[in-house]
């Protein structure tokens, strides 16, 4: 999986793409590199973080639909330009659903996507909820590969489950208890992920995506919200994570 000498890309490592939905999210990946000569590459739609060794990082925006034309028009500039993803992070804070969330405290746990879920992408019935598959089109799952996901889950101390997507962020129990008696595994909550891996998947990258939870699923408290803790341990997490996903290649 070499990569192409192109604007100071290595022809080592993977080229990687980190999407995020709020700059301050971007930021805390950024400080878990701290070689210096990041560039900023405006592209059409969008700008891009250069790091060295490879890695791009995009504040793609908030909820699936702007990330997934954020992420698309990553790929499609990197396809254009030559220099193609290997692989794409969606990443930031979300909400965790407790008590399942990691050990340890759940506020700064972290989640790693081993299915990215369309949380609510279908239809209501007199029967229930159906998902769009159940429709006969479309997918409301993603998986990323298997192999990634446990390296990942060593390397950073992350617990492996499904990372919900909706457009409208949990704020009561009852929404909450919904949602996790229709994705009984689900672990975390965020708004970006689903559609940063259609994005991925029309251009056929992998996917990945890493959480560290700010808050639980439920109801709305923002004093109970520990947005600093969280970004500080997305911080920490790709501090750690760097080495797995330079060294890893679609065949593992």
């Amino acid at each position: 999986m070499g990569l192409r000498a192109e604007e100071g890309l290595t022809t080592s490592s993977a080229h990687i793409l980190v999407a995020t939905a709020v700059p301050a999210e971007r930021d805390a990946v950024a400080r878990a590199f701290p070689e210096p000569g990041a560039q900023v590459l405006p592209r059409p739609g969008i700008v891009l973080h250069r790091l060295p060794g490879g890695w791009d990082l995009l504040d793609a925006g908030v909820g699936p639909a702007r990330a997934a034309a954020s992420t698309a028009a990553a790929l499609t500039a990197a396809a254009l330009d030559g220099s193609p993803y290997d692989l794409v992070v969606s990443a930031g804070i979300g909400g965790g659903f407790a008590p399942d969330a990691p050990a340890g405290s759940l506020v700064g746990s972290l989640v790693v996507a081993d299915a990215i879920t369309a949380a609510d992408l279908g239809a209501e019935t007199a029967d229930g909820f159906l998902p769009v598959t159940e429709l006969g089109f479309g997918t409301v799952t993603h998986h990323p590969p298997a192999g990634l996901v446990a390296a990942v889950a060593t390397a950073t101390g992350a617990r492996p489950g499904t990372v919900l997507t909706g457009s409208t962020v949990t704020g009561t129990a009852e929404r909450a208890a919904l949602l996790r008696a229709r994705h009984p595994r689900a672990l975390a909550e965020a708004m970006e992920g689903f559609g940063v891996a259609e994005a991925a998947a029309a251009h056929g990258v992998p996917v990945l995506e890493l959480r560290a939870v700010s808050n639980p699923v439920g109801p709305r408290d923002r004093a109970a919200w520990r947005i600093g803790e969280a970004l500080t341990a997305l911080t920490d997490a790709f501090g750690k994570l760097a080495p797995v996903l330079r060294s890893w290649t679609p065949h593992d």
